[in-house]
């Protein structure tokens, strides 16, 4: 079993009768949802689920697992997620390859979101490792795409996998991957990001995270 499958299985044992439960995207989050479709199955645990991606819904009812959509859902019980980058503080970036606005949604609506991981996602500051994804509204893409260069953001819009146009999200946004100074503070950042005109959101995931649940080495850790 790898620490991905190990940390995964480890998020599942969270998952009590009854409860509504978000569901990350991603191949971390793959494990959790075979997992809970597992204890669904031979444990008679009883759960919904509501997804943060096309994906992960797929997956989730090609399990049987029960799915409601986030139209209905004011509230949820307990969201799992894998993460890009984790800090020492929690802070997350998330959102390289699906839906951040579904995620972080999910994040915010959640009583308890655990944030799942293997070491290698153990960062010292937020954008070590990746560029920062960042929606936006695409006729204003230009303009927020400057306001973010006045912040010292560099970066271009994300290309799409055939790499003759440009990535668009489920609902219709572009993708601005931007790098900013390790000295701003993800709080700085996320504050700063969050109050440029055309953002429709971005992959800090600040003060949203309950607990960080990390695989080293066939052992995992809380935070």
């Amino acid at each position: 079993m790898n620490d991905k499958q190990l940390v995964a299985l480890h998020a599942a044992k969270y998952v009590k009768d009854g409860m509504l439960v978000g569901l990350g995207t991603g191949s971390t989050a793959n494990y959790f949802i075979e997992e809970l479709a597992r204890l669904t199955r031979e444990q008679g645990l009883r759960c919904v689920t509501i997804a943060s991606s096309t994906i992960s819904a797929q997956k989730a009812q090609s399990l049987q697992l029960p799915i409601v959509a986030l139209e209905h859902v004011s509230s949820i019980d307990l969201y799992v997620d894998g993460a890009d980058e984790i800090t020492s503080d929690k802070t997350l970036l998330k959102g390289r390859g699906s839906d951040l606005v579904k995620e972080k949604l999910l994040a915010k609506a959640a009583s308890q979101f655990i944030a799942v991981a293997d070491a290698s996602k153990l960062v010292s500051h937020i954008g070590q490792n990746f560029t920062i994804p960042i929606e936006v509204i695409p006729f204003a893409w230009q303009l927020t795409k400057k306001s973010l260069e006045t912040l010292g953001g560099v970066g271009d819009l994300r290309p799409n996998p055939a790499k003759d146009g440009f990535w668009i999200t489920s609902h219709g946004s572009y993708v601005l991957d931007m790098r900013f100074d390790k000295n701003l503070d993800a709080s700085a950042l996320n504050t700063l990001i969050n109050n440029t005109p055309g953002v429709v959101e971005h992959g800090i995931f600040h003060q949203l995270t309950d607990l960080v649940l990390i695989a080293q080495d066939g052992v995992v850790s809380e935070h």
